[in-house]
């Protein structure tokens, strides 16, 4: 299992537009990959899960992979992150 912890500078927090592209950047790997915010976890490859986190701006999420390709997952979904939000 690989983790890594991200605050969200975007002013919107996970909105729409920028939860689709996430759903479709995980949906490129078999690991399971969640995003927690508090006690909350959502899948990262279902866009409702996401949205339903709530998140905004200056909140910390915690993006976990599990699986065969877990490194590149994280990797991945790091880059993303910090390119996007």
């Amino acid at each position: 299992m690989k983790q890594f912890d991200y605050i969200i500078k975007d002013e919107l927090g996970i909105h729409a537009r920028p939860a689709g592209l996430l759903v479709k950047e995980a949906g490129k790997f078999a690991s399971v990959i969640t995003i927690a915010k508090g006690g909350k976890k959502a899948d990262a490859k279902k866009i409702f899960g996401l949205m339903g986190l709530g998140v905004k701006c200056g909140d910390t999420v915690t993006t976990t992979a599990e699986g065969a390709d877990e490194d590149a997952a994280i990797a991945a979904l790091e880059e993303f992150m910090k390119a996007t939000w």
